[in-house]
């Protein structure tokens, strides 16, 4: 760098620093500018702290916060207000304001007290309301008791702007049915007008009320009813979740025989349902949860309206239930009682139940009303029974004739060629192959029907009948204390009797069976079934002997009956007698004209085609 290059950039600095020292504001204008600056700053904090504050006054009119709209109410002491009448005792907590006990009056458990069917411990109802940004939990707030009689409460919360929620309870007289009412008031501006909703969460866990855990599972379950008037139910015997697709009128978390059921006259919507059994020993049956959501009106302009039933699975007390709708809506809570599929449902809603409840109004203990309900059932269906042993009678007077067709047509080759002799020959004197089958198949809707009948019969819970301390649950003969595969902790001698009966009338089936008329297959294929017969009533001692000894007395009886029948037929039929009025028949109808039965007819054709591929193999060779 040259010297030049060196003055020049000395007088450039200078330049500079001698502007910069001459254009600087005096000490007046410097102060100046710092207050102008303080006072921008003042402004904008101003202005800052005035939005923080309308913020807050915006947020106070619109709180959401469970614990700012209803302060008063997030801490209290939980108090007990008992409602009652001379069916049931309902609890509600004023923590939550809801159901926290039920106890069914007049229904003993296995300790001898009152049936509890929701307790605190093991039951929760929970409420909470959506509101503009969270949602408010009614189960952490107490409420206050505005007022109080043996049947009617009402529960209150006092919102901050003085709105109030009010849960208004009202126990029906002589019934097992609670009203429940939730209405607002003033509360608009906390909730968005399009998000009207209240949401439920219920849970309970089943107690065991009966001696067999095995057979009350099998009848618990949940069970609910769609908007369609359809009811359905989640298994019974594994985990099962669900979420419904449409909305459901009621829930009912039931037991074999008590149910508590929440009933909603605005539709359940948005219902997720889950069912779990548990294990036995616990003391309990199932894990219920049910979580849904209701119509809500801030405003007050419409109430919420729900009702729980709480009591027993009894057909005639739910059927009346249904006149005890707030809203009028057909509730068809009587199809908790399970009669089986439509055909066994009908026999036993029009005419078993009728009749059982005509017997029972004697007063007459319950195993003298089932052993007349049998006796009356067997007398209907005799003439289908006579029928059945009259054909399989015939049969076996015919068994000369059969056995010559055996000997006629040894060979396996003829055995279609002999069948269709067998049915020409049972044409000849008129008797029909299937005529012992079908009036037997009469009587199974009727014996299929009681089987739904007896074990949902409340009627026999808690009667004792001579060895039998309670018709609704196993009665025993021995009992031990570790479980046996197959057959549990006891023998039930109800059970045991049924098995024989069961043994005995195959034992007589049997022998009609043989006696009667069949080609040498028939016959070879009925030793093959011989030992099933047999089997069958001990596969059945098995499955039974957890089952009602009521379920197990009646099949008892209709299986001795059954067979003393079998002897009267007998032992009156006399079969030279009978042979005589088929050889009768026979010459009557001899010079008719030929007529084939349809399974005749297709035997001989199937003969034909049979010949006519025969024919047609030895014609290629």
């Amino acid at each position: 760098m040259d010297k030049n290059t060196i003055i020049g950039f000395v007088l450039i600095a200078a330049v500079l620093i001698g502007f910069g020292y001459w254009s600087r504001p005096s000490k007046t204008e410097i102060a100046e500018q710092q207050k102008a600056a303080e006072e921008q700053a003042a402004q904008q904090q101003a202005e800052e702290t005035a939005k923080q504050e309308a913020k807050q006054e915006t947020q106070t009119n619109i709180i959401t916060d469970s614990t700012a709209l209803f302060f008063a109410h997030q801490s209290g002491t939980a108090r007990d207000i008992t409602l009652s009448n001379d069916k049931v005792a309902v609890t509600l907590s004023t923590k939550g304001g809801t159901v926290s006990q039920a106890e069914i009056l007049g229904y003993k458990n296995q300790e001898g007290g009152n049936v509890m069917l929701l307790s605190s411990e093991d039951s929760r109802l929970a409420l909470s309301l959506a509101a503009k940004t969270e949602n408010i939990d009614l189960s952490q707030l107490y409420f206050d008791t505005e007022e109080h009689t043996d049947s009617t409460a009402t529960l209150l919360l006092r919102a901050q702007n003085q709105g109030t929620l009010r849960i208004c309870y009202k126990l029906r007289p002589g019934s097992y049915m609670l009203d429940m009412t939730i209405k607002a008031e003033d509360l608009s501006n906390f909730f968005t007008p399009n998000l009207r909703k209240i949401s439920l969460d219920w849970q309970d866990k089943a107690k065991q009320q009966e001696k067999g855990y095995t057979f009350e599972n099998r009848y618990s379950t949940l069970t609910y009813q769609l908007t369609d008037g359809s009811t359905k139910k989640l298994s019974e015997t594994k985990d099962a979740d669900k979420t419904l697709d449409k909305s459901a009128d009621w829930i009912a978390f039931k037991n074999q025989f008590f149910s508590a059921i929440i009933i909603a006259h605005q539709d359940f919507s948005n219902v997720t349902l889950g069912s779990k059994p548990l294990e036995k020993g616990s003391g309990y049956l199932k894990e219920y949860h049910a979580q849904m959501e209701a119509l809500f009106d801030p405003s007050g302009k419409d109430s919420t309206v729900m009702q729980m039933y709480l009591g027993p699975n009894d057909f005639h007390i739910l059927h009346s239930a249904n006149k005890l709708s707030a809203s009028g809506k057909d509730l068809n809570l009587h199809e908790l009682v399970y009669f089986g599929w439509p055909l066994f449902r009908w026999i036993n809603r029009y005419f078993i139940i009728y009749l059982f409840d005509f017997l029972r109004s004697f007063g007459m203990s319950m195993g003298l009303v089932l052993l007349l309900l049998t006796l009356i059932v067997k007398a209907i269906v005799y003439p289908a029974t006579r029928k059945s042993y009259l054909s399989s009678a015939r049969m076996r007077v015919l068994k000369p004739e059969i056995d010559k067709l055996n000997l006629k047509y040894p060979k396996k080759e003829d055995a279609m060629k002999k069948q269709q002799e067998m049915m020409q020959l049972y044409n000849q004197y008129g008797v029909s192959p299937m005529g012992g089958c079908l009036p037997m198949l009469i009587q199974m809707p009727v014996w299929i029907a009681l089987f739904n009948f007896v074990p949902n019969a409340i009627e026999l819970r808690g009667q004792s009948f001579l060895w039998v301390s309670d018709l609704s649950t196993y009665d025993t003969l021995i009992s031990w204390h570790r479980q046996i595969w197959l057959l549990g902790d006891h023998i039930s001698f109800f059970s045991l009797l049924f098995a024989l009966t069961n043994v005995v009338n195959s034992w007589i089936s049997m022998r009609q069976q043989q006696n009667a008329a069949m080609s040498t297959e028939q016959e070879q294929q009925m030793k093959m079934m011989k030992w099933m017969m047999y089997l069958m009533p001990i596969f059945f001692f098995f499955i039974f002997n957890d089952y009602s000894a009521g379920l197990c007395y009646y099949y008892f009886l209709s299986g001795l009956i059954s067979i003393l029948t079998m002897w009267g037929l007998r032992k009156f039929t006399n079969d030279d007698k009978l042979y005589a009025q088929l050889k009768a028949y026979k010459a009557k109808h001899e010079g008719d004209p030929k007529k084939v039965s349809g399974m005749a007819a297709r035997l001989e054709a199937m003969q034909k085609l049979a010949e006519e591929n025969q024919r047609k193999q030895r014609g290629k060779r």
